[in-house]
């Protein structure tokens, strides 16, 4: 996936759409609109079903949305930034800015979507039984063509279907999916040992991911080609996510027990927040070339950072008068880690990957080195291994 669409912002957090989730958008809208032409007995002229059709499609989109907002709330109850939820073709998933750290992180953000969706079950369910009862609530459910059911009463027995089907689909045992997360963290919580978790659950979602083409391919030789095809897609997907989960374990492994503290460069070069903006990129910008520095309060406690393009924005005329202070890009909490954590815990981090290195700090948060993609691939490589 790219960055797709943006559309907006929760909480600083990212909200954007794949382009493929276009894709599913449309054959939602069409599928439906046949169904609801049949389940509501309208003729072809009508727009009513279209209508319902396209306010499934986004009903459909936020209880996905919702799903992985449960996921990223907990993720920062428990100190861990997500950098976006994106939508696509298969879903949704919510970019954590570093794996978890203890079992208890690790089930509870794992199931935080299931239960969100569970709650949309059930709300929906209520709802739809109040309104209408419950033999018409079930019949609408399996939208029977009996030309009977109200219009409000097809959109809602629809998106308790749709995510009824999504919560036990989630909660397979297949990892990287959220039933194999929560595999993970009991085997994590019953050894002690996050990798040999990590290459249990995988393994498991591999074999899912084989019975899913197995089945997909079946289904294709027995006259259901679309989800035939559509069903081994998701398997190939499954079995190849859950392939590098267990290469990424096999990385950590290596490296288990080197902290960030043992690789980092413990002389960080660093711009005090009071100095000028001229200062900033004479001494500093002009001399070493790097395209953004740490910036450091007088206690030397890591405050953000100064990216060259924002300082050279600044008119010559007032970079003397002007601060760093006023122009850094504020810590989110993502652009800085303890000097004690485990180096295997950054592998796959975003903000590494989009800046190539990490601030770390001790515990008072000041600023002790800095930690690089090149000085984390060096350590691999003296482990025996590469990146």
């Amino acid at each position: 996936m790219g960055n797709g669409i943006t559309l907006f912002h929760v909480r600083g957090i990212r909200i954007g759409v794949d382009w493929s989730w276009l894709l599913i958008l449309f054959l939602i809208i069409v599928g439906l609109t046949v169904s609801y032409r049949d389940q509501l007995g309208e003729p072809n002229s009508s727009s009513l079903p279209y209508v319902l059709a396209v306010l499934s499609a986004f009903g459909f989109f936020a209880s996905i949305l919702l799903h992985e907002l449960g996921h990223a709330f907990v993720a920062l109850r428990k100190g861990i930034g997500i950098s976006s939820i994106q939508l696509w073709l298969f879903g949704g998933i919510a970019r954590m800015d570093r794996d978890t750290d203890s079992p208890e992180a690790e089930f509870k953000i794992a199931i935080a979507g299931p239960a969100v969706t569970l709650a949309i079950v059930i709300v929906l369910a209520v709802a739809g039984i109040a309104a209408a009862g419950p033999s018409d609530f079930w019949d609408a459910t399996w939208i029977e063509s009996t030309g009977s059911a109200s219009a409000a009463l097809a959109v809602i027995t629809w998106l308790v279907f749709i995510n009824g089907l999504l919560l036990v689909f989630n909660l397979l045992p297949a990892f990287p999916m959220d039933g194999g997360r929560v595999v993970r963290a009991i085997a994590w919580w019953r050894t002690g040992d996050r990798n040999s978790a990590t290459r249990f659950a995988g393994t498991l979602g591999r074999a899912f991911g084989y019975l899913f083409m197995a089945v997909g391919i079946l289904l294709v030789f027995t006259g259901q080609p679309i989800d035939g095809i559509w069903l081994a897609f998701i398997g190939v997907m499954i079995n190849g996510a859950a392939r590098g989960a267990i290469l990424q374990s096999a990385i950590s492994s290596r490296i288990e027990g080197v902290r960030v503290a043992d690789v980092m460069d413990a002389e960080p070069v660093a711009i005090p927040e009071e100095c000028s903006v001229e200062q900033a990129l004479d001494e500093y910008f002009l001399r070493y070339r790097w395209p953004w520095f740490p910036v450091v309060d007088a206690a030397q406690r890591f405050k953000g950072l100064l990216i060259r393009e924002t300082a050279d924005e600044i008119p010559e005329v007032s970079r003397a008068t002007a601060r760093v202070a006023e122009l850094l890009e504020p810590d989110p909490g993502s652009l800085h880690v303890s000097i004690e954590t485990p180096l295997e815990a950054l592998l796959g981090n975003e903000a590494l990957r989009r800046l190539g290195a990490l601030m770390a700090v001790d515990a008072d948060g000041r600023l002790r080195g800095v930690v690089t993609a090149e000085q984390i691939g060096r350590a691999l490589r003296d482990a025996g291994t590469s990146i």
